[in-house]
């Protein structure tokens, strides 16, 4: 039987040890650091999303302003605030609820965002500097899951890690992460998807797998290695609730670690947002603070 990777145990952890580092950084700079939040329109689960990173922010330290847009808001005026939120001083991250509606591209607007405040790590400059290895900020899913993994004691380094599903937010950047020189790395990666040819075959090879192909119960038991870390990142509402990409009773039998849904990684996102919200804090006070 699986060991379960308590994914709410270890963000709290987490969460401790930056409220500590928050306050050091307060205590130096004078001010703590400040995430805005800008929600357009009124779509239920992303004003949760929101609602429960500002209560996040408030348990470490960080202050959060939530700026509400009607769901009519044009692109332009979503660029305007987002321009005037990049000449803010006293706002060090900012965050772009998605989705956006329909009349707005999502990603024009992502990449308004300057980069020195780009806490979910989405624009393009941050994205390069990832990929040559010296990143700004980790992107936050994917940072979430290599700190489980590192938490838990699961081998990173030469084992051989399987990442089902593509994305630019989860699959490609933790890809890319896994793959770099150093602690929580040093790993052999394969990434695939739903065109991949024999994907049964590929990730009976990982000694890690990451589903993150957003399809409930899509990893069977049979596509599992035997005593490998399974990381389950689907988050996909069914009639029977809030349900992983792995079908989480067959394959605990056969998989060494597991992460649970809810309760796995969705915990460790919202964390590591606010370990970035500090380190743009840092980056924007030059970094003269303690670290």
């Amino acid at each position: 039987m699986a060991t379960i990777i308590d994914g709410k145990r270890i963000a709290a952890e987490m969460r401790g040890e930056l409220a500590a580092k928050v306050a050091g950084f307060a205590s130096e700079a004078g001010y703590a650091p400040c995430l805005a939040a800008v929600l357009v329109g009124d779509d239920p689960a992303s004003a949760v999303y929101v609602r429960n990173k500002g209560r996040s922010c408030k348990e470490v330290g960080i202050t959060s302003r939530l700026i509400r847009l009607p769901a009519e808001t044009t692109q332009a005026e979503l660029l305007g605030l987002v321009h005037e939120l990049n000449a803010d001083p006293q706002v060090h991250g900012i965050l772009v609820q998605l989705p956006l509606p329909g009349q707005i591209d999502a990603d024009s607007v992502l990449h308004a965002i300057s980069p020195a405040k780009d806490v979910d790590a989405f624009h393009a400059e941050n994205v390069g500097l990832l990929v040559q290895g010296r990143p700004r900020f980790l992107p936050c899913t994917p940072a979430g899951v290599q700190q489980l993994l590192l938490r838990s004691g699961v081998t990173i380094a030469g084992s051989h890690v399987v990442v089902v599903g593509r994305s630019n937010i989860v699959g490609k950047p933790l890809a890319i992460m896994l793959g770099l020189r150093g602690e929580g790395a040093d790993a052999t990666v394969t990434l695939c998807h739903s065109r991949s040819r024999d994907l049964a075959g590929i990730t009976r090879q990982g000694d890690i797998l990451v589903a993150a192909i957003g399809q409930p119960g899509f990893i069977t038991a049979d596509m599992v290695k035997p005593g490998a870390a399974v990381i389950d990142v689907g988050t996909n509402r069914t009639d029977a609730g809030l349900v992983g990409d792995v079908d989480f009773a067959a394959v605990s039998e056969v998989a060494g670690y597991i992460t649970p849904v809810p309760g796995g990684v969705g915990p460790m996102t919202i964390t590591m947002l606010l370990y970035n919200t500090l380190a743009a804090a840092r980056g924007l006070a030059g970094d003269r603070t303690t670290r």
